[in-house]
């Protein structure tokens, strides 16, 4: 309980690293000066192409945080990181750390993923690949895209940020 507690109280700590995307933003950031409405209304066509823009994965990544379900998230980006690694002593450090922070039953900030794949997970992990991740990724990926994707799509945030990029476009044009 304690773990799940000390969670909740870093996870307010952490809006600052995204505040331009929360409301109300700030016209004047530089990071918000850069997006175009038509990169915004782009996150909408797929979930693949809002997780590919820094600043649609800062935004979703906020939209999480506020809802309290950013493990996911987070478990995705750590999963992305992973693969990346070429030293066989630093995936196994890497898979221990994923595991104990996203996998483990009592996990700080256990994804929900089903028996059979965690169990599945852990004999992976026993000898470390950079694919040893890849399917509980994707059911994390698959659990996102069809649950918090659309209601990222449907938030005020979402929308609040297509409004003032497009404000700003016509602000622009005059």
């Amino acid at each position: 309980m304690k773990t799940r507690l000390g969670c909740l109280s870093k996870k307010s700590d952490s809006y600052s690293d995204f505040s331009e995307f929360l409301p109300p933003a700030h016209d004047t950031t530089a990071r918000w000066l850069k997006l175009s409405t038509d990169e915004v209304v782009r996150w909408s066509e797929s979930f693949d192409h809002l997780l590919s823009h820094k600043h649609g994965l800062a935004a979703f990544r906020t939209f999480l945080k506020s809802e309290f379900s950013d493990e996911n998230i987070e478990f995705w980006m750590a999963c992305e990181e992973y693969k990346k690694t070429k030293s066989s002593t630093k995936l196994v450090s890497k898979a221990n750390k994923i595991y104990q922070e996203f996998l483990d039953i009592q996990a700080p900030r256990e994804v929900n993923i089903d028996h059979r794949t965690r169990e599945k997970t852990k004999q992976s992990l026993e000898d470390p690949s950079p694919t040893s991740l890849n399917e509980v990724q994707f059911k994390v990926y698959s659990l996102m895209e069809r649950d918090s994707y659309p209601r990222f799509l449907r938030s005020k945030m979402y929308k609040d940020l297509v409004s003032r990029a497009h404000a700003r476009g016509q602000r622009r044009s005059v």
